[in-house]
């Protein structure tokens, strides 16, 4: 029998595991908040240059989890719930109680958002449920609604929350996104790689939103643009040692991170990360998920963390006058 899946939150990154996992054989529903009425009308257009061009798929569409919980047969589950929405920890409602009409027993939770710290939610509202926390690796944008748009990276890192419990799920849920193409592979222990991940949104998160421009762009604009960029993943490395997780992120992961970005400068292929995305559309950027969490954690194991700061308290501004504007 087909695997069902319940996608929450079907931005891009969203939409691009909607593709892969319906292409897997899965019978997927995808929750739609402002993008509903184009998904529903005329599915998702995706282009991709790790999957090709000019591809299309049209899930099931619900407005809500209720909704979709609602659509099923009787007796019938939904074998796994992909969460990616953005992370808010201390939103209320939280992401845990919205999915919560969709959880059955047995149901394996997928969370792929951002940030540290984020998996405690799930973990308190669904004890008995299989948690597989991820780090994703995909720079996609939805360009409008329900049209999304892929560049040369396509990588799902992924382990069981807490370590140890339920191995078998993530496993399960690996080999299934690698029948849709899709990249994924499993660690026993994915809380280092969520530091690695760090290195990228950290920096070129909050620098993108508050310079309104794509990596490449701030790259190029001034002599000094790669040593600060550099700076900043210096200082989650020197928090990252401090929790024993030096092996995997050191200087020579920064440097390769960052190369990445330098890279892309030649092609002039630019990556817009996705708070700068959230900024444009006037939503609310993950600044508590991603950088609040790492400030807090770098001050009480007494690091320096002069620059996390400034871009955290810059970007926590933003964020508030970009909610003022909202209300306004």
């Amino acid at each position: 029998m087909m695997p069902r899946v319940l996608i929450f939150g079907t931005g891009g990154i969203g939409s691009a595991y909607t593709y892969a996992l319906t292409q897997a054989g899965a019978d997927v529903t995808a929750v739609c908040r402002s993008n509903y009425e184009a998904v529903k009308a005329r599915g998702l257009a995706i282009d991709s240059i790790v999957w090709g061009h000019d591809l299309h798929v049209h899930p099931n569409v619900a407005r809500t989890c209720l909704e979709a919980a609602q659509a099923l047969p009787e007796g019938e589950i939904y074998d796994y719930i992909v969460v990616t929405s953005k992370a808010f920890p201390a939103s209320k409602p939280s992401t845990a109680d919205n999915i919560k009409p969709a959880v059955g027993k047995g149901t394996t939770i997928v969370i792929i958002q951002n940030g540290i710290r984020i998996e405690q939610e799930y973990s308190a509202a669904f004890p008995d449920n299989p948690i597989i926390s991820c780090v994703v690796y995909l720079p996609v944008t939805q360009t409008e609604p329900g049209i999304i748009k892929m560049l040369n990276l396509e990588l799902l890192e992924m382990g069981s929350y807490p370590q140890g419990r339920f191995p078998e799920a993530p496993q399960a849920f690996a080999e299934l996104l690698g029948k849709g193409n899709a990249t994924a592979k499993v660690y026993e222990d994915i809380q280092p790689r969520r530091w690695s991940k760090l290195l990228v949104n950290c920096a070129w998160n909050p620098i993108c939103a508050l310079t309104l421009g794509s990596d490449v762009e701030f790259l190029t604009s001034s002599k000094g643009a790669e040593d600060f960029v550099f700076s900043v993943m210096m200082e989650v490395v020197a928090i990252a040692k401090t929790l024993g997780y030096g092996e995997l992120v050191n200087e020579k992961e920064a440097r390769r991170q960052l190369d990445r970005a330098v890279a892309r400068v030649q092609s002039n292929l630019g990556y817009e990360a996705s708070m700068l995305a959230d900024v444009r559309n006037g939503r609310r950027m993950e600044v508590e998920a991603i950088l609040g969490g790492v400030v807090k954690i770098g001050k009480e194991k007494g690091v320096v963390v002069e620059k996390l700061s400034a871009l955290y308290t810059l970007a926590t501004a933003l964020d508030s006058n970009i909610q003022r504007c909202r209300k306004d």
